[in-house]
């Protein structure tokens, strides 16, 4: 018999069984009769004991079956219920895991594919501007190139670089924050400083483009990180001035309750088609009148940063049209 191989189960027995020797000479020693009724009633329990561990044992086995099913091949049923008892607890524990385990699973293959597609899509977006700079650089080095020719194609070479020299480090500030390596400062800030730091680098494409940028921003105070404060707004900043036509305007406003400061940045340019609100902040995602160069990254990075300081950043169309985020920076934590 299989459970006879079990020592645990063999050491019960032979246990019971002594016990059961022992109890039943004392009680022969007062009658013949009281030793053989307790000696049956020994072998009665020893037998009852190994019939319960038989069932027991079933039990598990077909657990351990389920058990190989769920996790090996694939199987898709989860545990019965059993009656009441330590097996049933057991059930239910494992069933949790499962459940876990699946969801672990579900998780990490989901995190799989978006980030195949977004090496995918970080390739195509490296690939374009260093196709550009390899073709400038074959251009450039042509002997009789007229002056005029070469000027425009060292401005679009720098342009590429910068270009790329933004992704990378938009990039690594998103790994940044991801690995948890980011440490926020927490100083005070004035909304009229964030708005200056975050359009600096912005000034030529306004002037370019032909935008103008109004800002009403002034001693409304805020508690964060300059240096990451003002980038997530210079990224929205920066789809502002890549989707407002020219001769368009910028506006920048900031309030401050007691309960949070507001930053808002409006656009006249043609607003959000409605499928592309729900997935603004979406890493890689490009919606319908995203720019060529768009990665769709800056809208992300700038989300993160703020709920990574008790803010939060939403999209939505403006009542007069154009696009309008809203940045909240909250003095307690929500």
């Amino acid at each position: 018999m299989k459970l006879l191989k079990n020592p645990a189960l063999r050491r019960e027995l032979i246990v019971l069984l002594a016990a059961a020797a022992v109890f039943s000479a004392a009680a022969a020693f007062l009658s013949p009769a009281a030793g053989a009724l307790t000696a049956g009633l020994g072998l009665f329990a020893a037998g009852a004991h190994l019939l319960f561990a038989r069932r027991r044992y079933r039990e598990m086995a077909r657990l351990s079956e389920e058990l190989d099913r769920i996790l090996h091949r694939g199987g898709d049923a989860l545990l019965e219920d059993s009656a009441e008892g330590e097996l049933s607890l057991l059930k239910s524990e494992i069933k949790k895991l499962v459940v876990r385990l699946r969801e672990n699973a579900a998780a990490l293959t989901e995190e799989r594919d978006r980030l195949s597609a977004a090496t995918a899509d970080l390739s195509h977006q490296l690939r374009v501007p260093l196709t550009a700079l390899a073709l400038n650089a074959e251009l450039l080095s042509e002997a009789d190139l007229a002056p005029e020719r070469r000027l425009a194609l060292t401005r679009d070479l720098k342009r590429q670089l910068a270009h790329m020299n933004w992704l990378v480090e938009t990039l690594l500030r998103l790994a940044r924050l991801d690995a948890g390596s980011v440490r926020f400062r927490r100083d005070e800030l004035s909304a009229a400083e964030l708005v200056r730091r975050a359009a600096e680098p912005l000034a030529i494409p306004l002037e370019l483009r032909n935008v103008a940028l109004d800002v009403s921003a002034g001693d409304e105070r805020l508690t964060g990180d300059l240096f990451w404060t003002a980038e997530a707004l210079g990224n929205v900043l920066r789809n502002a001035v890549e989707h407002t036509p020219a001769g368009g305007r910028i506006e920048v406003a900031a309030r401050e309750t007691p309960l949070f400061t507001e930053l808002t940045v409006r656009d006249t340019g043609p607003g959000f088609a409605p499928e592309d609100l729900p997935r603004l902040f979406e890493r890689f995602y490009r919606g319908r009148g995203a720019a060529p160069e768009s990665v769709g990254i800056g809208l992300a990075l700038a989300r993160e940063i703020a709920a990574a300081q008790n803010g939060t950043l939403s999209a939505e169309n403006a009542r007069n049209g154009g696009a309008l985020f809203t940045f909240r920076f909250y003095k307690t934590v929500v």
